[in-house]
């Protein structure tokens, strides 16, 4: 008898374990459904959206709306150039905004380029030199100062050459160096940039200010007549000069 009741009470354990176990992974089965579910009308969602774009597309009502993050190449940004120094005649119909990092490895490529552009033009081009130092050129702002001291001795556009020629070799005793060469006392150089660190610093950041206003991220970017432009060869620059001037 005794043994009759603990066969009985085996199967009615087996049977048990069998049942939680089904229980159990019914339960994963509908958890796994609903997931499943969720994710479909998910899809589902996403499609309706790009059935409706598409939609505007066709009937042409998406037609003007802008890409995120693509410059409007029409837009003329007002930029701020009362503080700048201008190469050229001040009158001239079309001027040349240039942001520029001399450590940077495109500046100093493309530099030369837009002078030579430049220069095609004496009467009706003018040229703006904005400095855009990049945190990661540690020696972007130190170059700008020595610009900026060499224009107190009327030497900014041949110190703008000489930094840019130089670019590779840019460092504290180097700026003493390229004074030298424009007939700049070096010494009288050095203490300068010594004694008017500050106001230096102040008019960087100022012409960093007017940068980020015009949209600028990194450089060089360049502006005619106030808008971007991705012209990069002396043949497309002229190509856009001569559009203005016609």
């Amino acid at each position: 008898m005794l043994k009759k009741i603990m066969i009985f009470v085996c199967i009615v354990f087996f049977l048990v374990v069998v049942f939680a176990v089904k229980v159990n992974e019914y339960r994963k089965n509908s958890i796994y459904q609903a997931r499943i579910e969720t994710q479909l009308n998910g899809i589902t969602k996403d499609q309706k959206k790009i059935i409706v774009m598409l939609q505007g597309v066709k009937t042409g009502a998406v037609k003007n709306q802008k890409r995120p993050g693509v410059a409007d190449p029409n837009k003329v940004y007002d930029i701020d150039l009362s503080k700048a120094t201008i190469k050229g005649k001040k009158d001239a119909k079309v001027t040349i905004v240039e942001f520029s990092d001399f450590q940077c490895p495109y500046s100093q490529k493309f530099h030369p380029i837009v002078m030579e552009a430049i220069n095609a033009y004496p009467d009706d081009v003018n040229y703006v030199f904005m400095s855009f130092p990049l945190n990661y050129h540690k020696q972007a702002k130190p170059a700008t100062k020595a610009l900026l001291v060499a224009k107190q001795h009327g030497k900014y556009w041949e110190m703008l050459d000489l930094l840019f020629l130089n670019a590779k070799q840019l460092s504290q005793e180097q700026y003493k160096v390229y004074a030298s060469q424009l007939g700049i006392n070096p010494d009288e150089f050095e203490q300068k940039l010594k004694n008017q660190d500050a106001q230096l610093e102040k008019m960087i950041q100022e012409a960093i200010v007017v940068a980020q206003k015009s949209g600028v991220r990194g450089t060089p970017t360049f502006f005619i007549n106030g808008k971007k432009t991705t012209a990069r060869s002396v043949e497309d620059l002229k190509k856009k000069i001569d559009s203005i001037l016609k």
